[in-house]
Parts: structure tokens; C-alpha cells; sequence
């Protein structure tokens, strides 16, 4: 065991965030932590760092455990050093071996003492075992797979926003290589390319993590283990978020049916005690079960504890069928240009998701459409467009020494206070939440006062950017839903997997300055984008193949007549043609595969399958097969490929 908490209680004055909770985290685990917003999970943290105190029990430590702990707070820190020497801090013993070796060199110079020079060649041979010359080549892979260029490594740390510096921390955490890492919404700050490398460099880390995180595809691929924190009580599931969201459901279920069944037995013995307890022959029995009810250990009733925001966008005026038109659209910071001579236009009814990289310009673009940010070239509205602007830098813009109310008067909505109040509590701010001061407010529910103003608009086109920062995963879905619902049109920034692939109708690129479109939803563009970089891999190996080909010192060969190339034409045609069908049913028969596999892969992940020894080993033979298969279908797709590119390349 590296950390443990051993029967612990832990109160907030009359607050009770955990009661006698008992949670042993071993080495190498991978460990979800979740719940709902409020609920504690950051406060868990806090108490496996000695930040707080237990009421009651105890926290268990290993002297020689190491920790370390990714939080929002983290941000006070400053310095004038560069990020790569912020990182590299992270190699603290490193770093002094180094000093010392320094002053023994310049000692060993001047004196040439025999003694020095055993110590200098056993510090040199210690700075070997330790890995220290190449510590900034390390830290420099893991910069760079959080997003930086080879330019921004010597840049000062202070110069960097706040996302920017949370990823220099990490990447200083990650160097560190603690025996456990407790990351607190890591995913908050990273744009999707560093979420995926952060997810294959945590897959292959040599320690325990934990991770409280709302973004369900992070998840799903880092861990194996979930904790929920629930009614004051750790919930424990051994699988992923996938298979915890099944598992609480049959759990659930089971306790629903448990709950009722013993409601059914205190009516008939409460009905028994009623019909004996008036005669005096039958009081001593009635007494009895009394204290049989008495005793009885009860059954919570399994209605769910969550708060629920009640998201209801409303739309006043229909707008015209192109809300907004970009024409010859250029914008540039300097040397970095984000968007040159680029198109685009929104229509009615589009869900539009904008993704990419940190620095591509997207919340650019965002602020270009919603006339916040200068430019050159066109950008005009459509008819009637009504639009509503939610962006992080709102949740800076709050004022402070205003209440929650004071907040949601100054929006122009006409509403009143009573009505305003109402939709507060829509938003989880009932009675006297809403005459809180803006400054004491967490960031999640800076994070809701932000979104009830933009509801509050009636806007007919909403502009979100990362509008699920701060948002537990529950209320990620209520706003899934309520976009779903919504009847305008919106275009949004997000890194939230989930989030984008339930929202969203089409997908917004930038790339090399213009604006890529794709007609389709997030997965879609994903399984596209995954054939054309197999499609771009083995045109490169063809490719590759060709160069590495001697040249072959043909003899001179007479032209030959235009009427003989008629018949090798002909062949040429046909064969490119039989490829092609070939190619066409190969794809078709590989989609039809994989789908199966991903049936499958849901069956065996089904608990219930278990319990039928018969349909277990069959559907384990199945995914067999249809893995064989699907070897076989990727082989022939690439043979057929190949075949396809040099018979094009002979026409």
C-alpha cells in the first residue's frame, strides 16, 4: 500500500463531506475519482496531502511514498526562470550532483589531489546511474508533448497564461516520477493532441494515479479502477467509467427491489402489532415485533442524490438561412498567421464543433465571429440573428463585489427579480445562493452564473468556448441534452470527447490558415481521419518502396506502334477496374468486421455474460474469429492499395 484513508470522517463545520470511509491505494493503480460538484472530491485530495486534518481516523502513509499533486491552486506560483528550467526542477537531486561536480572539477584543477579525484569519478558515475545527462532531452519530450515549441522552452514562465503554466507544472510533476500522482482535472487546460499524448505517456507511467476528471473518454482509456464519492460514502468499481455507469445502474436496481421488499415487511408487521397490540393476550407478541422493527438495519431508498440543472435555452426570433458569412478572412499575430484569404459560412440549424491544437486559432475565430476580435477581409450577419457569447475570459469578467443576482440583473433580460431568481435555481442557487458575492464563488459555479446570463439571452445563435470547464460529468449531460433540444444554431470550442461527439453536427478545422469543414459528427471525422492517414502510410511506403528500387539500365526499345498499345490499354483498364470493386468490398467487409468486434467487445463486457459458461466461451470464440478476420481484411485492404496505386500509376 503506498496511501491509505483507515475509517476517516471529515466535516466542513456542519457539513460532512466523507463518514468513516476506509480507501488503500496500491502501487500502480489507476484509480477515477468521481462525483458530483460539491461534493468533496477535491477536499479527498487535500487529505492524502496532510492538508487537512481528519475528524476522525486516520490517514496511512510510507515514509518513502511520493506524491505529486496537480491542483488549480498551483497557479499562484511565479518566477522570472524559463518553463524548461521550471521543468527541470523536477530533477532536484540531479541538479545538485551537478553543482558538486562542478566544484570538485574546479578544485580537482587547481590541486590535482588524488582523494578528489576518487570522489569526482564516483559523482560522475552517480550522475550515470541517475540518467542525468539526459535530463534536458526529457524534458524537452515531455514540453513538447504538452504542446510547446522548441521556441517557447527558453521563453520566462511568468510570460505564459494560466492553462500554459498548469501544463508547465505538470509536465514538472510527470518529470518527477512520484510513486503517486493525484492530477486534479488535468484535462482542464490541454487541448486534444496533449490529451492524447497525456493519455499514452499515464498508460505506460510507473506509479499509481488518481484522477478527478468530468471528460468520460479520458476515462474510459486511463483508468481501471473508479471511486465515486456519494452520500457522504466511497463507492468502489473495478473497471472503467464505461463499466462503472453499467454497474451502478444493476446496483441500483438491486437496492431498489431490496428497499421495497423490506418496505413490504415492516407494512405487514406494523399491521400485525396494530391488530394485537389491543388485546392483552397477544401485547407480549406485539412487543416483540416492535423490537424486531426496532432492531431492523434499514434500507436506504435508492432516490438518487444529484443536483439536476434544469437547462432550458429559449429562442425568440427564427433568423434567416445563413446566420453568419466569412469571405477572404485573414488574421495573423505577428509571424504566426491563424487565418489567410479563409471561407466559411453558418448555416441555420448547424452544430459545430471547432477543434484542433492550442494556438491554432480557435478561440480566435470565435471572438472573429462574434466581432470581438479585429481582422481583415468580410464577416457579415445574417436576417434576424439574435447571438450570445460564452467564453472563459466571462467568468474573469464577472464583477466580483457583485451578488449572483446583481449578476444576472445587469443582462437586459427584462426579467424580474422573482423570475430571476427562479432560473437561478434552475442553475443549483436556491434562497439565499443567489445573494452571494461573485468572489467567493468556486469556479464551477462562476462557471453556471456565466451560462445562466448566456441562457438568459433568448439568442437564436450561441458561440460556447469550453462551456464543460468546471462542469461535473451529470451536468455535462443535462447540457448535452439541452443543446439537443436547443433550436438554434451554435458553433463551440471544446476538448471534451464526450461532449463534442453527443453535440455536435459537423466539425470545424483550421488548417495551414483556412477553415477545413466536415459534414458529419465527431466520430465520423475520426474513423475518416484514421483512413487517411492509413491511406497517406501507404502511399509513403509505395512511395519509399519505389526510390529504393535499383534502376534498371534498360536497352533501347523501338517505339512501338500506336496500334499495338490498344490491347495493353484495354487490360490496363479492366484490371484497375476489378481492383477497384476488389478495393470497395474489402472496405465494406472490414467496416462490417469491425462492427461485429465492437458487439462483441460490449458482450464480454457485460457482467451477466459471466454467469453462462456456454455463452461466454462462444462469444470468446467469436471475437477470436473476428479478430483473425479482421488481420486477414487490413492485410488484403493494403495488398489491394498498393495494387490500386501502381496500376494508376501505369495509366
Amino acid at each position: 500500500m503506498l496511501i491509505g484513508l483507515q475509517n476517516v470522517t471529515f466535516e466542513f463545520g456542519a457539513r460532512i463531506i466523507v463518514e468513516d470511509a476506509t480507501w488503500h491505494i496500491q502501487p500502480n493503480e489507476r484509480i477515477g475519482l468521481i462525483g458530483y460538484n460539491g461534493t468533496g472530491k477535491s477536499t479527498l485530495l487535500k487529505l492524502f496531502v496532510n492538508q487537512y486534518t481528519p475528524s476522525a481516523g486516520t490517514v496511512e502513509r510510507s515514509k518513502e511514498t511520493t506524491i505529486g499533486y496537480l491542483h488549480q491552486d498551483l497557479l499562484s506560483f511565479d518566477t522570472n526562470d524559463s518553463i524548461l528550467q521550471v521543468a527541470m526542477s523536477a530533477f532536484e537531486k540531479v541538479l545538485r550532483l551537478e553543482k558538486e561536480i562542478e566544484m570538485l572539477g574546479a578544485e580537482l584543477e587547481k590541486t590535482g589531489d588524488e582523494k578528489t579525484l576518487l570522489e569526482y569519478t564516483d559523482k560522475l558515475h552517480e550522475m550515470e546511474l541517475l540518467g542525468g545527462y539526459n535530463i534536458q532531452h526529457k524534458t524537452e519530450e515531455v514540453l513538447q508533448g504538452l504542446g510547446f515549441s522548441n521556441a517557447d522552452l527558453n521563453r520566462p514562465y511568468k510570460e505564459f497564461s494560466g492553462g500554459w503554466r498548469m501544463r508547465v507544472l505538470l509536465a514538472k510533476m510527470i518529470l518527477a516520477k512520484p510513486d503517486l500522482l493525484l492530477l486534479d482535472e488535468p484535462t482542464n487546460h490541454l487541448d486534444l493532441p496533449s490529451i492524447e499524448w497525456l493519455e499514452k505517456y499515464l498508460q505506460h507511467y510507473q506509479g499509481a494515479v488518481v484522477i478527478v476528471s468530468h471528460d468520460k473518454f479520458f476515462l474510459n482509456r486511463m483508468v481501471t479502477k473508479i471511486v465515486e464519492l456519494y452520500q457522504r460514502e466511497l463507492h468502489f468499481y473495478n473497471g472503467n467509467y464505461e463499466f462503472y455507469e453499467k454497474e451502478k445502474a444493476v446496483r441500483i436496481e438491486m437496492q431498489q427491489k431490496a428497499y421495497e421488499n423490506q418496505q413490504d415487511y415492516i407494512r405487514q408487521n406494523e399491521r400485525l402489532v396494530e391488530r394485537f397490540r389491543a388485546k392483552a393476550s397477544k401485547a407480549a407478541m406485539a412487543q416483540s415485533i416492535m423490537k424486531k422493527l426496532d432492531k431492523l438495519e434499514r434500507i436506504e431508498d435508492v432516490a438518487i442524490e444529484r443536483p439536476d440543472l434544469r437547462i432550458n435555452f429559449r429562442v425568440d426570433k427564427v433568423p434567416g438561412r445563413v446566420l453568419v458569412e466569412l469571405d477572404h478572412l485573414s488574421k495573423a499575430f505577428g509571424d504566426n498567421v491563424i487565418l489567410k484569404d479563409a471561407k466559411a459560412e453558418i448555416d441555420r440549424g448547424d452544430k459545430i464543433a471547432l477543434i484542433g491544437a492550442n494556438g491554432k486559432g480557435k478561440s480566435t475565430l470565435l471572438r472573429i465571429i462574434a466581432d470581438a476580435e479585429s481582422y481583415t477581409g468580410n464577416r457579415k450577419w445574417g436576417h434576424n440573428v439574435e447571438e450570445s457569447f460564452y467564453a472563459q475570459h466571462q467568468l474573469e469578467a464577472l464583477s466580483l463585489d457583485n451578488t449572483i443576482l446583481d449578476e444576472m440583473r445587469g443582462c437586459g433580460s427584462q426579467m424580474t427579480d422573482l423570475e430571476l431568481r427562479a432560473l437561478l435555481g434552475c442553475f443549483l442557487f436556491s434562497g439565499d445562493d443567489a445573494d452571494k458575492k461573485i468572489r467567493i464563488l468556486s469556479g464551477g459555479e462562476k462557471a453556471r452564473v456565466a451560462l445562466a446570463k448566456t441562457i438568459v439571452s433568448k439568442a437564436n445563435f450561441l458561440m460556447l468556448d469550453e462551456p464543460t470547464n468546471h462542469l461535473d460529468m451529470h451536468s455535462v449531460d443535462l447540457l448535452i441534452n439541452a443543446l439537443n433540444r436547443y433550436e438554434g444554431t451554435m458553433i463551440l470550442v471544446s476538448h471534451d470527447r464526450h461532449f463534442i461527439s453527443k453535440a455536435a453536427n459537423k466539425i470545424w478545422e483550421i488548417v495551414d490558415g483556412k477553415i477545413k469543414e466536415f459534414k458529419g459528427p465527431y466520430d465520423e471525422w475520426v474513423a475518416w481521419n484514421e483512413r487517411m492517414r492509413k491511406q497517406a502510410d501507404a502511399e509513403k511506403r509505395e512511395a519509399n518502396a519505389q526510390r529504393s528500387k535499383p534502376a534498371a539500365v534498360a536497352a533501347p526499345v523501338p517505339t512501338p506502334a500506336p496500334v499495338s498499345n490498344a490491347p495493353i490499354n484495354k487490360e490496363l483498364k479492366k484490371e484497375l477496374q476489378r481492383q477497384q470493386k476488389l478495393f470497395e468490398q474489402t472496405e465494406a467487409a472490414l467496416s462490417k468486421n469491425k462492427a461485429l468486434m465492437a458487439q462483441l467487445e460490449k458482450d464480454l463486457g457485460d457482467p451477466q455474460i459471466y454467469s453462462d459458461r456456454n455463452r461466454f466461451v462462444k462469444a470468446e470464440q467469436d471475437y477470436a474469429a473476428a479478430t483473425k478476420e479482421n488481420q486477414r481484411l487490413e492485410k488484403d485492404y493494403e495488398t489491394i492499395f498498393t495494387k490500386l496505386m501502381e496500376l494508376e500509376e501505369k495509366q
